[in-house]
């Protein structure tokens, strides 16, 4: 080659002169890679996810950062939200309308029950916005998009954790201390974190193509307050429908929670067991609802 077609050729060509047989191929400039999920009804790549821990870390720590970003009072509001509600359900169940408490006082049952309610309404409503709050991420890089729902799921988890603190201010206020039932406490939370994904995972992929489901979910979590027993116990629950309100996930958590943290009535074992045969059979339905809609986040969302 000369002359002209010398001239011609651009710089670094593999057939100009000086160059003997052609370079290989960069690998950064291969065939791209197609990143396909795996076939069936449930596709979740638990060794996927292990492999994204750390970036479900930062997810957590970046949510939990920008809760308390610019705030006077920061973390005190986790403590003033479900202390204000007691005080207010304490006024109108104490002086207006009287229920049984087992021998509590009912700032404390009260109290003991919004907890894990607090957290389990924060955490649905959360989620239930997660992948839409996390376009941008979504539409630029592959991840495993479960992650955002966990993350979500679990930022809420640092207000339980304060909320924490002032209950047990409460028990020592009124002298109550903690039985051997404490102990159970991480396996009522941990039932609590399953039934929130559960509530949660569905309306979330849902809402990536119908954003009535971000106004919807605040009204149905209030509702479902009352159909929890937060400001009552569950026996002024008539014992012909006891079976049918267990169905319920939370009336299982709000009961253990008390029994292990107040000593009230242990709650029946045949209530736990639906309870937890619930929230597994609406989770692994949401988590196969999540997954299939998943390819087409990115072009939805």
């Amino acid at each position: 080659m000369t002359g002209a077609a010398a001239r011609l050729a651009p710089a670094g060509d593999p057939l100009a002169p000086g160059h003997g047989l052609p370079r290989a191929v960069p690998p950064s400039a291969a065939a791209p890679v197609l990143i396909q999920r795996s076939r069936g009804l449930l596709r979740v790549e638990l060794g996927e996810l292990w492999a994204y821990r750390e970036l479900l870390y930062f997810l957590v720590w970046r949510d939990v950062k920008i809760r308390y970003k610019q705030t006077a009072m920061g973390a005190a509001w986790a403590i003033l939200q479900p202390l204000l509600t007691m005080v207010i359900f304490s006024v109108i169940f104490t002086y207006v309308v009287r229920v049984p408490t087992d021998g509590v006082p009912y700032p404390l049952f009260v109290y003991a029950a919004l907890l894990p309610w607090t957290y389990f309404a924060a955490a649905v409503t959360r989620t239930s916005a997660s992948l839409l709050g996390d376009a941008p991420l979504i539409r630029k890089v592959y991840f495993p998009r479960l992650l955002v729902p966990l993350a979500a799921a679990a930022v809420p988890l640092v207000d339980f954790g304060f909320g924490c603190l002032a209950l047990f201010a409460l028990m020592a206020w009124y002298r109550v201390p903690p039985g051997w039932g404490i102990l159970a406490l991480p396996g009522f939370l941990a039932l609590a974190f399953l039934a929130a994904l559960a509530a949660a995972l569905f309306p979330s992929a849902l809402n990536v193509r119908f954003r009535d489901v971000g106004y919807a979910i605040p009204f149905l979590v209030q509702t479902a307050m009352y159909a929890s027993p937060v400001v009552y116990s569950v026996s002024l629950v008539p014992e012909r429908w006891q079976r049918l309100y267990s169905l319920n996930p939370m009336v299982g958590v709000i009961e253990g929670f008390r029994w292990a943290l107040l000593g009230t009535g242990a709650p029946h074992v045949a209530s736990l067991l639906l309870s937890g045969a619930v929230v597994l059979t609406l989770l692994l339905a949401s988590l196969a609802y999540f997954t299939h809609m998943e390819r087409t986040f990115a072009d939805v969302i």
